[in-house]
């Protein structure tokens, strides 16, 4: 028999809080691609693929209160978050390019946006998944204080 371990009040906001970044990330994305015509490079498909499911796998767990969800979230967005970073650097350090540059479609060292001198796409992403990462590890801590 399966069961679901239910989390304390903070560890539902941390839930919630996690999904509402995943959900402005997701939108964030969709926004640029959809409405912008911001064409993604193959690093922002990489990161896309793992902001996705976090949108549904964070708004299941929450409405179903199950804090176990973090062991699916956090890989995801850790791989994101190192996605993002190296594409951050990319973009901001003059040579850092891959070993492999992108050779189909937009150069993933193109910059669409650059609010501030420093927040691109990528540096939303990274924000995005560094935000849902803590938010897990903050979930994970307070649950092994409870047992």
């Amino acid at each position: 028999m399966n069961k679901v371990i239910k989390g304390n009040s903070k560890d539902i906001y941390l839930l919630y809080f996690a999904w509402l970044v995943s959900l402005v990330a997701t939108f964030g994305s969709l926004y640029f691609s959809e409405i912008r015509e911001f064409i993604p490079c193959e690093k922002c498909w990489y990161q896309r693929i793992f902001m996705y499911p976090l949108v549904f796998i964070l708004g299941i767990a929450m409405f179903q209160r199950d804090v176990t969800a973090r062991k699916f979230v956090l890989p995801l967005s850790i791989i994101g978050g190192c996605i993002s970073l190296i594409h951050y650097l990319e973009q901001k350090i003059p040579g850092f390019g891959g070993f492999k540059p992108c050779v189909s479609g937009v150069p993933c060292n193109i910059q669409y946006i650059n609010w501030f001198g420093f927040v691109t796409i990528p540096f939303l992403a990274l924000t995005a998944f560094t935000l849902i990462t803590i938010s897990m590890i903050a979930m994970s801590r307070a649950k092994r204080e409870v047992e």
